[in-house]
């Protein structure tokens, strides 16, 4: 009785601790703020299968961590055209005090020459694109360039899928995972100080082993269209285990 109840309290106090941390991670906002995101994030003006997938990218408590209030001048990269998925967020959150620019990489010697002055964005935010960071340049080109762009204190915020720390990192990320190892490595490289990291986008369901890679989850779920029990299987895993990383430029 005694051990159960000890475990008991065990349980309890690691249930505590989860509810404490996720509060801390959404007390940068104002209760205001929060109000005014969490509208967007639900709105009609966004498509039925857009506002799906808040429960797999909790965008909430994702951009309180990244500290988004709606005067800053907000950059992503890659957002996904006008249809992107934070982008629909983000856009009407920022328009009037703010400023929101996306950008894809240019044709210059280096990434985003010449589309964001430097030292002129409050946040560089990367979601789930560090794949397009290795195709037209070196990886660290795209992340000195992110570097440049920010100001003195500005925060450099990426969610991507999260490979296995035990599989040594594919340079050509065919498999669509990146260790987070190799991110910090990188945006360290650039001049970034790691300044926190958060499990909100976590999936522990997600073992990364799949014969297609992430692609093989939702919502992509390539190599299950004829196999209904390899669809449901993924579609229980849920979307990918992704590490969710906050940096800072001295």
């Amino acid at each position: 009785m005694k051990k159960t109840r000890i475990k008991s309290l065990l349980i309890a106090s690691i249930i505590l601790l989860g509810c404490t941390q996720l509060a801390a991670q959404e007390a940068f906002l104002s209760e205001a703020q929060r109000s005014r995101l969490q509208s967007l994030i639900d709105s009609p003006e966004r498509s039925e299968a857009a506002r799906a997938r808040n429960q797999y990218r909790n965008p909430l408590p994702t951009l309180d961590f990244f500290e988004i209030t709606p005067d800053l001048t907000v950059v992503e990269i890659w957002p996904g055209g006008q249809g992107g998925w934070y982008r629909s967020i983000l856009e009407p959150y920022l328009s009037g005090s703010g400023n929101y620019i996306p950008v894809r990489a240019d044709d210059s010697e280096s990434p985003f020459v010449g589309l964001v002055a430097d030292n002129s964005a409050d946040r560089v935010l990367v979601f789930r694109a560090h794949g397009f960071m290795i195709y037209d340049y070196p990886a660290q080109a795209y992340y000195d360039s992110i570097y440049a762009m920010l100001k003195p204190g500005g925060y450099f915020g990426i969610v991507d899928h999260r490979g296995d720390e035990t599989v040594a990192q594919d340079p050509t990320g065919e498999n669509g995972y990146v260790n987070q190892s190799h991110v910090i490595m990188l945006a360290e490289n650039a001049g970034f100080e790691l300044l926190a990291e958060a499990e909100i986008n976590a999936n522990p369901l997600d073992t990364k082993d799949h014969d297609d890679g992430v692609y093989s989850l939702p919502p992509t779920l390539r190599g299950s269209t004829l196999n209904r029990r390899k669809r449901a299987r993924m579609l229980e895993i849920g979307e990918s285990d992704r590490m969710t990383l906050k940096f800072i430029k001295r």
